[in-house]
């Protein structure tokens, strides 16, 4: 059975810490919902009600467009090992660009990873956790260095363009806020 919680405690944030992936889902009021997986060393909680998370650039920029129309967000986390255990985390977001003024701070809570696009500061109102039965029991090898060696390989001049030409609309058209002039 599901149980939820206020906010997180330590043996959530130590299940948090143990997963090698987790997916975000957003949606704007119109338009198709979002769910990304994500890896790589990129989020922290922060505290009891709070987390942040790095956000790379890609081939989209679904979550920052989401937010700007509509600020709610949801992340899950689940258990590929023994443990058979699912996670979510419920609550609102906001998007902190490398121009914004809390940026630097909030970067310095995070790893540098090359093609760093944006964090997102999320306040948790609700943790749940459910059973997890059904998922199943899967290895975790290594991290894939692909998108590390594409954003190197761009340099910082290569994701300015990447980002002015594929990351400031969403598949439907909202503006992602990813270059200051974009809403």
């Amino acid at each position: 059975m599901a149980k939820q919680f206020d906010a997180f405690d330590d043996a959530h944030r130590d299940f948090i810490a143990e997963q090698p992936v987790f997916f975000v889902g957003t949606a704007a009021p119109d338009g198709r919902v979002n769910v990304s997986p994500k890896g790589m060393d990129s989020l922290r909680v922060l505290g009891p009600n709070r987390l942040i998370w790095l956000n790379v650039t890609g081939s989209g920029n679904e979550t920052a467009g989401h937010l700007k129309a509509l600020n709610r967000m949801t992340l899950m986390w689940c258990s590929f090992g023994t443990r058979p255990l699912i996670l979510r985390a419920y609550g609102t977001a906001r998007t902190v660009h490398p121009r914004d003024a809390d940026f630097d701070a909030l970067a310095a809570e995070l790893p540098a990873l090359p093609g760093t696009r944006q964090i997102f500061d999320m306040n948790v109102e609700m943790v749940q956790t459910s059973c997890g039965y059904a998922v199943p029991f899967m290895t975790h090898d290594k991290e894939r260095p692909v998108l590390r060696q594409w954003a190197e390989g761009k340099g910082p001049e290569g994701l300015q363009t990447h980002w002015r030409d594929k990351n400031q609309t969403t598949i439907d058209g909202l503006p992602t806020g990813i270059v200051s002039d974009d809403g």
